[in-house]
């Protein structure tokens, strides 16, 4: 094997995230794809393959999105998408979709649950491969597959579409499952063909085409089958929830990380706390989400819940719930992710906390202990900012510099 290329990176200031402080007057060593060291020795350029200078970025770990869908919308994506475009060319515009979340500096993303038909192929892990290999340029992706989703409900996309009976049947495989063991068989298949995660639904959501965003979907008894199905191979699982009935069940269950928790209140809240359990709030979709193109009932239901959803994140946040920072792209635009980082600020996140959600907090949730930092011995995920990030959370919206794993990806 050849020696690894050693890069050196000269920025203004490089962001400590344990510290909460910028330091200014070091230099970055990479080699390979790993940090070898973080300062200003007067020879630590002196070897290297090549000297970037980066005078008026702050450098920062590469941020995380924690729940989006890169299958899901992109150039010229319309709300049918899921019964009228096949799953190949949804597979090749989702490498467009990564590319844009890469170069916006988020360098690994949770993608959260296909809910498609598929015939049984797991888009995102081919995807994921296709990535690892340098084919395409796209984030670290920690695929789940398809999500679990009981006849129906939230995300059974024949019930989305409204469909009639018998028009896009969907199998276990693809993620539509009823009782325990149809749930197992569902998690067993995701897993076999590469799933690194399960995403269930515990209850609606506000584009559910039936009932109450926050009504529960599977019974308590099935969302334990399938923590325990997935625990037992070594993932985590987590569960769409709104209400506090579903987020309860799932706790109940052992379910590792509730997504959203729109309607959440205080006795739920406290819960979260004293379990541990992460929160992926998905709250900038309710700034910037245009429900204009939906039905009436999904208005009224965002109308509803939306509110309610800002006063319960930042309910959360007092609190001191484990919140990792995730967008629901392309609820939010593919390559727009860190319009979470700013509407976490918003709701009383500090920027360092709100940087800390999207790496180190992250990089908690998928077991990376390895990301989120720019330290020795790290994985090289590095992007740049102007300004300072501490004083301003917007400047994560205007990446100058971004490499991945030792890669540059965008300078």
């Amino acid at each position: 094997m050849p020696d690894p290329r050693v890069v050196v990176l000269r920025p203004r200031g490089v962001l400590d995230i344990d510290a909460g402080e910028v330091i200014e007057g070091v230099q970055v060593c990479v080699e390979g794809d790993r940090i070898t060291a973080v300062g200003n020795e007067p020879g630590l350029a002196a070897d290297a393959d090549e000297v970037i200078d980066l005078p008026e970025l702050t450098l920062l770990p590469g941020l995380m999105d924690m729940e989006v869908d890169l299958v899901l919308g992109g150039p010229g994506a319309g709300l049918t998408d899921p019964v009228v475009t096949d799953p190949v060319k949804m597979t090749l515009r989702a490498t467009v979709n990564a590319r844009r979340t890469l170069h916006a500096g988020f360098t690994t993303v949770r993608n959260l649950g296909l809910f498609v038909k598929t015939g049984g192929y797991m888009l995102d892990v081919a995807l994921s491969e296709a990535v690892d290999a340098g084919w395409v340029e796209g984030p670290r992706i920690v695929p789940a597959g398809h999500a679990i989703c009981p006849t129906g409900g939230h995300l059974d996309p024949s019930a989305q579409s409204g469909l009639a009976p018998h028009m896009m049947p969907l199998s276990v495989e693809e993620g539509i499952a009823d009782g325990i063991d149809e749930v197992r068989k569902a998690v067993r298949y995701q897993v076999k063909h590469g799933a690194r995660l399960i995403k269930c639904c515990a209850s609606g959501g506000v584009v559910s085409s039936l009932g109450p965003a926050g009504a529960q979907q599977y019974s308590t008894e099935e969302l334990a089958a399938i923590a325990d199905e997935a625990h037992r191979r070594g993932l985590r699982v987590a569960a769409h929830c709104h209400g506090d009935d579903a987020v309860n069940a799932a706790l109940d269950a052992g379910i590792d990380c509730i997504e959203h928790g729109f309607t959440i209140t205080d006795g739920t809240i406290q819960r979260l706390v004293d379990t541990g359990t992460f929160l992926v709030s998905t709250n900038a979709l309710t700034e910037g989400w245009d429900v204009s193109r939906h039905p009436p009932a999904t208005r009224a239901k965002a109308a509803e819940i939306f509110p309610k959803a800002k006063e319960s994140l930042s309910k959360a946040i007092e609190a001191g719930v484990k919140i990792a920072s995730g967008s629901d792209a392309p609820a939010i635009w593919h390559g727009r992710n860190a319009e979470e980082l700013v509407v976490l600020v918003q709701r009383g996140m500090t920027p360092l906390q709100a940087i800390r959600a999207a790496t180190t907090v992250s990089a908690e949730l998928i077991e990376a202990p390895d990301l989120g930092r720019i330290a020795p011995e790290m994985l090289a995920d590095v992007i740049g900012v102007p300004g300072d990030p501490l004083s301003d959370i917007t400047t994560t919206q205007q990446v100058r510099f971004v490499m991945k794993g030792g890669r540059v990806h965008k300078r």
